[in-house]
Parts: structure tokens; sequence; C-alpha cells
């Protein structure tokens, strides 16, 4: 529908919403206003405050005021993996006020994940732009006998489930990476959910269990001060902050999962809005000083449209929602 309204023009699209609102009928979409915005915008974060998608969303939140000339206000809803504050956030006014930051393990993971996940990624949400990715990075204790990728993959090989790596819980990324490690290449390994990346990460700086798919911005400090060694990168080329630690695509072929942080509408939101609010985000993501912030939290920047942007959430979609199966996980 949405790809439909946008070959009317802005005048079409007026008139079609003035007839429908005199007839009583309900087009799911509201009526944008030229001026757009007026007052007041909400950001939505699913999720607690201090992870990646609330630390970039508050920088996003701030330079999206400025240049809006309207305050954005960032509101943490989390709960259930980010499906509570998804839920609650797909019931807003389709009119561009509210917008949900968000990433790919709660639109792409956890509606395989979740019996009732309470939304639909697709039929709930416009996709507008991601912000950009974080790679994980596959690091060890630094007691751990393998130095390189190669090492590391070549033990696993040799001794199929004698290994441990540690999660934040069943279906998390960083348990699925290991899921996919074991389907694209045959290696094993046990894998141990706990409540949480604190203490998934704390039993893997003490060595209780010697390896971990850590987001790099959480792992980062830890590798730089020799406490976890890091073998191998989750993107599908090497990391800027970490040059000299391989890909792991380059030893497992089609082996890629990153962390995006991405900008959503509600579904029903004009396609002007959005339009809007892309060419702002898109705007804000040229500066400079913006750009240096993001990346210094470990993001790779993307500048996904929101034709782009739909292309990889479909994709991803798909890809998680055959790991998930495939590891078996499953939350009620």
């Amino acid at each position: 529908m949405i790809q439909c309204m946008q070959n009317f023009s802005l005048q079409a699209l007026r008139l079609v919403a003035a007839l429908t609102l005199g007839l009583g009928v309900q087009t799911g979409f509201a009526q944008a206003p030229s001026n757009y915005p007026t007052r007041q915008l909400t950001m939505v974060v699913p999720n607690a405050t201090g992870g990646t998608n609330d630390i970039v969303g508050r920088i996003i939140a701030l330079e999206l005021a400025e240049e809006f000339k309207q305050s954005v206000v960032l509101v943490n809803r989390p709960g259930a993996g980010g499906n509570i504050g998804t839920a609650q956030t797909k019931a807003a006014a389709p009119d561009g006020y509210t917008l949900l930051m968000t990433v790919n393990s709660v639109q792409a993971i956890n509606p395989a994940l979740y019996k009732n996940v309470g939304f639909d990624p697709v039929k709930d949400f416009i996709p507008i732009t991601i912000i950009g990715s974080v790679p994980n990075v596959l690091v060890v204790h630094p007691s751990f006998a393998a130095k390189t990728l190669t090492e590391f993959l070549a033990l696993i090989k040799a001794n199929p489930g004698k290994y441990q790596y540690a999660s934040a819980g069943n279906g998390t990324l960083n348990h699925l990476l290991g899921v996919m490690m074991d389907q694209m290449g045959g290696y094993k390994m046990e894998h141990i959910p706990y409540k949480g990346v604190a203490p998934a990460m704390a039993d893997v700086l003490g060595g209780q269990v010697p390896i971990a798919f850590a987001s790099l911005p959480s792992a980062l400090s830890n590798i730089r001060q020799g406490q976890l060694r890091a073998l191998g990168v989750s993107t599908a080329k090497r990391s800027p902050s970490l040059p000299d630690v391989p890909a792991m695509i380059e030893q497992i072929p089609g082996f890629s999962g990153e962390l995006w942080v991405g900008l959503f509408a509600i579904a029903g939101t004009p396609p002007e809005v959005v339009n809007k609010v892309y060419q702002a985000t898109a705007t804000v993501m040229q500066k400079p000083a913006v750009q240096k912030k993001l990346m210094d939290l470990g993001l790779e920047l993307a500048f996904d449209t929101p034709a782009q942007f739909k292309v990889r959430l479909d994709q991803d979609i798909v890809k998680w929602g055959a790991i998930v199966k495939a590891s078996g996980a499953t939350v009620d």
C-alpha cells in the first residue's frame, strides 16, 4: 500500500485522505502536515539504558532535534528482549511523531524465538534507515590454547562438543553465532546460556567458560588491555577497530552476522513523512562529529535508504529464522 501511495502527488494524497475521512473509512494512513514536524517527537528504545541502541538513539535524537527544530525525547521501554516496548510502540499514531530505534535481534530474531512476540516486524513498522552495525568478535580467555582463528577452528573441529562458549541467553545473537558456526563448518561447541551479557562476560574474563561471541563495543577495552584475546570478527570484512583480526568469513565461507541499529516508523505513516525523517537522518549522518561519536562506539556506519533497509530486514528475518529453528531455542 505504501508503494502505491508514493505514486500520488501530495495534493492527491490530501484529497484521498479528506474523502476517506468524510466517508468514515479507515485507510490506516495519517494525514501528514506539510510543515511536519510541528511538535515534540518521541523516540522509543525497547531496551534498557546503556545498551548500544540506547546510546546510538541518544546521539541521533539530539541531532534530529536540532535538524527539526523540535525536541526529540528518547523513552526506554525494556522487557522480554525488546518485545514489550516494540509491541507498545506499534499502537502509536502513524503520524511520524513516534519513532522506534531498535536492533535486528528484536526485529529479525525475536519473531522466530518467541511463541508470542506481540508484533509483526514487517506489517507493523516501516524501515527508515540503518544507523550502523556492530560486529561481534570471537574472544577467548588469554589462557586458551588457540592463539589464532586458524588454530581455534582446528581445535574445535578436532574436539566436537568439548569446548564451551558463553552467551547472554538462549536465542541471543551471541548464542546463534555459535549455531551458525556449527551449521556452516561443523564446529560444534557446548552452549552455556547466562541471564544477560554481564554474567556471561564475567565468567569468560574469569576463565570459567573460555569462549564467547561479544559485541565489539562491550569487549574492545578488555581486548586492548589483554584480558581477552580476539580471534575473529563476525562481519563480512575486517573491522577498522581491529584491523589485524581476521573476519571469520575468511575461513568459514558465508559466515556473517552483526548487530545493526535501525530507525523505524509506525506502519501507516505517510510516505512523505517517512522521507522527511530519512532525509533529516541522512543529513545528520553526514556530520563528521556524529560519525566520530558513532565510530568511537565501534559502529560501522550504514547509509541504507528505506528501500535498501527493507531488503536487509527481509533477508535477516529469513536468515535468523532458519538459524533459530536449527538451534531449537524457544521462549514462551
